[in-house]
């Protein structure tokens, strides 16, 4: 599952008209921390704003799902509703989950997040729809990973570190089981004595 983060991005921005202004837009990235979020936001927003811009605030958001359509790009954060019972006690219990979505208008994103919930196996409720001031969501890019040296472990590193761990537990165990040996033969050694 993944974990997103809104992070603000200040910036100088240059209007239609050719005016330069001062905004902060907010950015949805998807990140394993607000570190990391904010590593992926100097990496990727700064490849697309010119000039400098610094991080306003990050803030950890919660999304089930985002469902994009490349014909817009407005982003519409729907908020869906559903009761769950309880197996056990047989309780019910209301949940509600946002969802993000491309639409044009209220209506078109309404319409889009039925035709994406549609498997769901529960009935479900829409009641919230907002245009939200997201411009842009980023999701998960290894290739940034490796450009900025957190990628995962290869294969054959994992087997040779695996390999080394086992192999120091196994010469500590040795190292452990000659030291028993030996205090067992000094302290046979020790009764021995006491007896003559």
């Amino acid at each position: 599952m993944n974990t997103w983060y809104t992070v603000k991005v200040k910036y100088t921005k240059q209007l239609e008209d050719g005016r330069l202004k001062n905004v902060t837009e907010p950015y949805l990235i998807d990140a394993v921390s607000f570190t990391d979020a904010e590593a992926r936001a100097y990496e990727e927003v700064g490849s697309s704003v010119r000039g400098e811009f610094s991080i306003k605030g990050i803030t950890k958001t919660d999304f089930a799902d985002i469902f994009y359509y490349e014909d817009c790009d407005d982003w519409y954060k729907c908020k869906l509703s559903y009761v769950n019972i309880d197996a056990d006690s047989g309780k019910e219990k209301k949940i509600s989950n946002n969802y993000l979505v491309t639409a044009s208008n209220v209506q078109q994103a309404y319409e889009r997040i039925h035709e994406s919930m549609q498997d769901m196996m529960v009935t479900f409720d829409i009641p919230s729809i907002m245009l939200t001031p997201i411009v842009e969501v980023l999701p998960y890019n290894p290739d940034l990973d490796v450009e900025l040296d957190r990628r995962p472990l290869e294969n054959n590193e994992e087997i040779e570190s695996q390999e080394e761990i086992e192999s120091e537990i196994h010469d500590d165990s040795v190292e452990e089981s000659q030291e028993d040996a030996i205090e067992e033969t000094t302290e046979s050694q020790f009764e021995d004595e006491t007896e003559r």
